[in-house]
């Protein structure tokens, strides 16, 4: 995905060139297999840590193209993002033995320092964290997505397979379900991506055992609890990316088609040339690219390395949650295994925590079992992962001993043979037992990053506002994040900084009340009246069946029709409501609606997306906001 060359509109004959150079690529990676030159007898480590750009208050900074300028970055360390408030830290390769926790867990803050000393002098800041907390559906217009060829090309193309809008249906504490027009819900996921170099020989073992290691890998790592206001998984980021690109149409969803974000359907039999040809077969092409390059098999011919960069590209729009990788480094190849589902944050001690465990488990699986894939059915490997990331440390796990545990009590199980694993590539003592213990404390203690923010806005939603929540556990995130303390150690989030409350109601999106009850034009006003007694409001929007916001009724509606006798006649609510009625967008500035209101006479006015009902303010609304800031 780093080319920046791609067309958004290819033609069929590009895209006929560019499956032909693929499947050239499939056939020399095929050919380099047979002839054993891919680098043996070393193993590497390597990740990716994306953050997020927040400005004061918590909120997404759209800043990144300015901070990346600033650090006068070539791509290779300091990366940008689908958005445009997200950056990318990618670390180069380290050997995996001795201490390469200490030394990459160093490299890291030192980079991460520079970054945030970056975003500073453009009155920003970063922050790891899976899933911001304060975004909203206002940072999903394209004006957010970085202004990369690649970036417009993979939003037009991928739109354009779904031939539809993407749907997102999540349910956790509470239920999400959403369509949306592009791809930047990807963007409101943030990784620690973590690489490690194989053998071809070993490809297959080692990928089956990260698989069964992802799942108890998830399950302690949670830092994704909210998206838009919704308590959903402990790890949301699992289901929003599997939804936020999935190019399957209403056909192929009900034909069974296998979406673009997966986790596998079978355990690898045949090593990496198993999971590519799988991969040509079964997905189209994204993004193609005319190259111009010599052929990878007369590369071959003429004793060079090929670069395979058709089937990098093709590889960069499939997202394996462990997704093999070919690469070349001083013209020697290799193939590694990327690990996608860790989520950014807490602390760096955390996230090199959750990189020795899943290394480790990966290791020591292959050291203590060889092939899992004959211990263990692959479906109970899969629902080991979904399961982990929905409910965390509270999960039910399947074992290599055909029993059933606790998320927490296997977890905690495990360690040992993850210290195995770690000991058998030469790693340390010292950085086996500071990252493992970290690990066991954390859950032994329940204390997931998922678990302190749930309980901090469980605590802020029973006193304040959403907005004001979200806003103050986010704060109070970063607080603690730049301590350098793991999250088991975090004290409980505070109240939020009164100091700092107006910016909790500076839009009407934070203001305006989504819970509606409403009703259609037909709907007898016998009804309405009954609802708006029972419910005792005194405003009901109506709308119709496509919800879209037709008319307004208000308590003095029913007054007028009980002139009119309408209770007896069954008057339709469509005969007196008042249609048309004025209305704001979610963007609206706060102190605009109210101005509107004031100057239209109005106790309530509706909210709306287009033409779709979004919510609505009343005075009453206004009346909690003033409270809360006088307070």
């Amino acid at each position: 995905m780093g080319r920046q060359d791609l067309d958004t509109g290819a033609s069929a004959a590009q895209m006929r060139r560019f499956e032909e150079r693929l499947i050239a690529d499939a056939d020399a990676l095929e050919r380099m297999l047979e002839m054993d030159v891919f680098e043996k007898g070393i193993r590497r480590m390597g990740l990716e840590q994306e953050f997020f750009l927040i400005d004061e208050n918590g909120r997404p900074a759209p800043r990144a193209m300015e901070i990346l300028e600033d650090l006068k970055s070539d791509g290779t360390i300091y990366q940008t993002e689908l958005a445009l408030f997200n950056v990318e830290i990618a670390l180069p390769p380290r050997e995996f033995t001795g201490d390469c926790f200490t030394v990459v867990q160093n490299d890291l803050r030192k980079h991460v320092g520079a970054v945030r000393r970056a975003a500073h002098r453009h009155g920003v800041n970063i922050v790891a964290i899976g899933i911001l907390p304060t975004l909203g559906w206002e940072h999903l217009t394209l004006d957010y997505m970085t202004p990369k060829p690649r970036y417009r090309a993979l939003n037009d193309r991928v739109t354009a397979m779904r031939k539809g809008e993407f749907r997102i249906h999540i349910r956790g504490t509470d239920t999400l379900h959403a369509t949306h027009d592009n791809v930047l819900l990807e963007a409101f996921n943030t990784s620690f991506q973590l690489h490690l170099q194989v053998e071809p020989e070993e490809f297959a073992r080692v990928y089956n055992a990260m698989q069964v290691a992802t799942g108890l890998s998830v399950a302690a790592s949670g830092n994704s609890p909210l998206l838009l206001g919704h308590r959903l998984w402990e790890e949301t980021r699992i289901a929003l990316f599997r939804q936020s690109v999935d190019t399957r149409t209403d056909h192929e969803l009900r034909r069974g088609s296998r979406p673009r974000v997966f986790f596998g359907d079978r355990w690898v039999k045949g090593g990496i040339l198993e999971l590519v040809r799988d991969d040509v077969s079964r997905f189209r092409v994204v993004l193609p690219v005319d190259d111009d390059a010599p052929r990878p098999g007369q590369v071959l011919d003429e004793g060079g390395i090929p670069k395979l960069t058709s089937l990098a590209l093709h590889n960069g729009t499939i997202y394996r949650w462990n997704r093999p990788c070919y690469g070349v480094a001083d013209g020697v190849p290799h193939l590694r295994i990327e690990n996608r589902p860790m989520p950014a944050g807490p602390t760096a001690a955390d996230s090199m925590a959750n990189a020795a465990l899943l290394y480790g488990l990966t290791l020591g699986l292959v050291e203590e079992y060889g092939d899992v894939g004959e211990k263990m059915a692959f479906h109970d490997c899969k629902a080991n992962f979904y399961n982990a990331a929905s409910n965390g440390l509270r999960a039910a796990l399947h074992w290599l001993d055909g029993q059933t545990h606790a998320a927490d009590e296997l977890i905690l199980m495990a360690l040992p043979l993850a210290a195995k694993g770690l000991s058998s590539a030469g790693v340390d003592e010292g950085d086996i037992n500071r990252l493992l213990d970290l690990i066991g404390e954390r859950v032994s203690s329940g204390r997931t990053g998922s678990r302190w923010m749930i309980d901090g806005f469980n605590r802020l939603r029973s006193v304040v506002p959403q907005d004001e929540a979200l806003q103050g556990i986010t704060r109070d995130y970063l607080e603690r994040q730049l301590t350098g303390r793991p999250v088991h150690t975090w004290e409980p989030t505070q109240m939020p900084d009164r100091n700092r409350r107006r910016t909790a109601y500076m839009k009407v999106s934070q203001v305006m009340s989504t819970d509606l009850i409403t009703v259609q034009e037909e709907d007898t006003v016998t009804l309405a009246e009954a609802m708006m007694r029972w419910e005792r409001i005194r405003h009901i929007p109506v709308e119709n069946g496509d919800g879209e916001l037709v008319g307004m009724f208000e308590l003095s509606d029913v007054v007028t029709a009980m002139r009119k006798g309408g209770g007896e006649e069954g008057m339709k609510i469509g005969e007196i409501m008042h249609a048309n009625p004025p209305t704001v967008t979610p963007d609206t500035p706060t102190l605009d609606a109210i101005k509107l209101m004031r100057d239209e006479k109005l106790s309530a006015l509706p909210v709306v997306t287009g033409t779709k009902l979004a919510g609505i303010l009343t005075d009453s609304d206004f009346l909690v906001v003033a409270a809360r800031l006088l307070e």
